[in-house]
C-alpha cells in the first residue's frame, strides 16, 4: 500500500511537471509568432509570467529589456499607493476664511479653498465629490457662520503641489486634451469640461456650439476640419500659454455621433472659485472681487492669505474607490496626483520627481533594481517611461500577499476574458494582470514597443498569446 503511494505521488509530481512545461513550451510557441509576425518586424518585445503565490517565473522572453509601459505603469503606481497610503487614505481639503465676520453678516476678508491634492473633488464618479453636492457643502458652511455678503475674494488655493503641473517628457499635443490634464492641489471636476460642436460637409470648418460647463473667461477658436465617415475623432485641444485663447485643431468625422471633446481646465483651483462665486451670486450672496486661484494671484505679485478659521473639512474617498477608478477608467490625473502625495507623505516636496525617488527608492528595498523602473511620470502616458515585463511583473506578484489586495484586483478592467490592465501610446501596446491556469494562479506583463500597423490586430495578436494563460 506504501509503494502504491508513493508512486501515486511521483506521477502526480510528474505530471505537474510536465503541465508547467506545456505551458511553458506554448507560451514560448506562442511568442515566437507573434515575434516573427510583419507588424513586430521592427518592434521590441517582451513578456514575463510569473506564479502569482510563490514568485517563481514561469516563462519569460527578454525579460530585462526596458520598454514604455504606457498605461501599465499605473498598477505600479497604484500598488505602491496601498503600501505607502494605506487602502483607507483620505484627502482633506479644507474649506475656511481669512478675516472677520461684522454683525451684520459680512465678511471682510478672503473665502479659501485649500486644496490637498484630492483628485476626486467635483468628479461625477462619486456619489460625495460630484459638483453639485461640493458646492452645496461649502455654501451651507458659509450660510452657517452666518456670511451673508463677501468684502474680498473667492481664492481657490492650489499650492500645496506647486507650480508644476505637467509631468516632465508628457507630449505638447497631449496637453489641453482631458486625458493629458495637469495635477493640482486643487483639483476641480478632474480637471476637465467639454465642447461641443456640429459637423457638416467633408473638408468644410467645424464651428463650436458651446462648452459644458460654460467658459465665460476663455475664448475658443476652431480650426478643425470635418473629415469622411470612418476616419474617427482626431481633433486636440490646445491650452493657451500666457493667454486665454484655446484652438481646437485636427479633424473629426462626420459620422461621429458624440459630436463633442473633452478639453483640460487651464487653472483648476481657478475654475473651483470662479464655480462658487457664481452659485454664492445666484443665491443672493454677493463677492465683491473676481475669483482668484494661487497661479492668477502669482502673476500679480501676491500671494494666497492662509486660512486663519477653518469651516468644514471636505473629505475624499477612500484610496481604495479612487484606485478602483484610476484602474478601471485609465485615468492619467488620478495616478498624476497619488505619485505627488507619495513624495508629500514621504516628507518630500510633492512633486513628480520626488514622487518618482520615493517609488524607486520603495521598491529598492524590496530587491528590485531602480534602473529596471526608469520612469518619469505615474501614468505612463510620457513615451520616455522605461520599465522591464519582469519588474511589472514581480511588482504584480507582490501584491497578491497582502490585505488589500482584493481592493487593487477589483479594480482591474476584464479584457480578453482576463483581469488585466491594458497601456497604448503610438505604437506601443501593452497589458498586465492575473489569470489563472489549471487552478494555478499566475501574473503576467506583455509589451510591444515599435509595432507597425493597426492596433486592433497587434491586440488580437497579444491576445493570442496571453490566450495560453486559460
Amino acid at each position: 500500500m506504501r509503494i502504491h503511494t508513493k508512486c501515486l505521488l511521483s506521477l502526480l509530481f510528474i505530471t505537474g511537471q510536465a503541465a508547467a512545461q506545456t505551458l511553458e513550451q506554448k507560451l514560448q510557441s506562442a511568442f515566437n509568432r507573434l515575434q516573427a509576425d510583419s507588424q513586430c518586424k521592427y518592434a521590441s518585445l517582451s513578456l514575463t509570467v510569473l506564479d502569482a503565490k510563490t514568485g517563481e517565473t514561469v516563462f519569460t522572453a527578454n525579460p530585462n529589456m526596458g520598454l514604455a509601459t504606457a498605461s501599465t505603469l499605473k498598477t505600479i503606481t497604484t500598488i505602491t499607493a496601498f503600501n505607502l497610503l494605506g487602502k483607507d487614505f483620505q484627502y482633506q481639503t479644507q474649506f475656511g476664511y481669512s478675516g472677520t465676520i461684522t454683525a451684520d453678516g459680512t465678511l471682510n476678508g478672503d473665502v479659501i479653498i485649500k486644496g490637498a491634492g484630492d483628485p476626486t473633488l467635483g468628479s461625477w464618479r462619486y456619489e460625495n465629490t460630484h459638483e453639485g453636492h461640493v458646492l452645496s457643502l461649502m455654501v451651507d458652511a458659509l450660510q452657517k457662520a452666518g456670511i451673508k455678503k463677501i468684502n474680498g475674494r473667492i481664492i481657490g488655493d492650489d499650492s500645496v503641489f506647486g507650480s508644476q503641473s505637467i509631468p516632465e517628457g508628457w507630449i505638447w499635443m497631449d496637453l489641453g486634451n482631458y486625458y493629458g490634464a495637469g495635477t493640482s492641489g486643487l483639483t476641480w471636476r478632474e480637471n476637465q469640461f467639454d465642447i461641443k460642436f456640429h459637423t457638416g460637409r467633408v473638408d468644410s470648418p467645424i464651428s463650436i456650439t458651446h462648452e459644458v460647463p460654460a467658459m465665460p473667461y476663455l475664448n475658443f477658436k476652431s480650426e478643425l476640419v470635418n473629415a469622411p465617415s470612418g476616419t474617427g475623432d482626431n481633433a486636440y485641444a490646445f491650452l493657451p500659454v500666457g493667454g486665454k485663447t484655446m484652438y481646437l485643431r485636427g479633424t473629426y468625422a462626420q459620422d461621429q455621433s458624440k459630436k463633442s471633446i473633452s478639453a483640460a481646465l487651464p487653472d483648476p483651483a481657478y475654475d473651483a472659485a470662479f464655480r462658487l462665486m457664481d452659485t454664492l451670486k445666484r443665491l443672493g450672496i454677493l463677492v465683491s472681487n473676481d475669483p482668484e486661484s494661487t497661479t492668477t494671484l502669482t502673476a500679480k505679485g501676491l500671494t494666497s492669505p492662509q486660512v486663519i478659521t477653518n469651516l468644514t473639512t471636505i473629505l475624499s474617498p477612500r484610496l481604495s474607490q479612487i484606485v478602483y477608478w484610476l484602474n478601471q477608467k485609465s485615468i492619467n490625473l488620478y495616478a498624476e496626483q497619488l505619485l505627488k502625495t507619495i513624495a508629500w507623505k514621504a516628507g518630500k516636496t510633492p512633486s513628480t520627481g520626488n514622487g518618482v525617488e520615493v517609488e524607486q527608492e520603495f521598491w529598492k528595498a524590496r530587491g528590485i533594481d531602480p534602473h529596471s523602473l526608469n520612469i518619469v511620470d505615474g501614468s505612463g502616458l510620457s513615451p520616455g517611461d522605461r520599465v522591464t515585463t519582469l519588474t511589472l511583473a514581480t511588482i504584480l506578484q507582490s501584491a497578491k500577499k497582502e490585505a488589500w489586495f482584493p481592493d487593487f484586483y477589483a479594480s482591474l478592467p476584464t479584457y480578453n476574458d482576463m483581469k488585466m490592465k491594458s497601456g497604448s501610446i503610438l505604437n506601443v501596446l501593452t497589458y498586465a494582470g492575473y489569470h489563472t491556469y489549471h487552478g494555478r494562479e499566475l501574473c503576467f506583463s506583455i509589451m510591444v514597443n515599435n509595432y507597425n500597423g493597426g492596433s486592433k490586430a497587434i491586440k488580437e495578436k497579444m491576445f493570442r498569446v496571453l490566450d495560453e494563460l486559460k
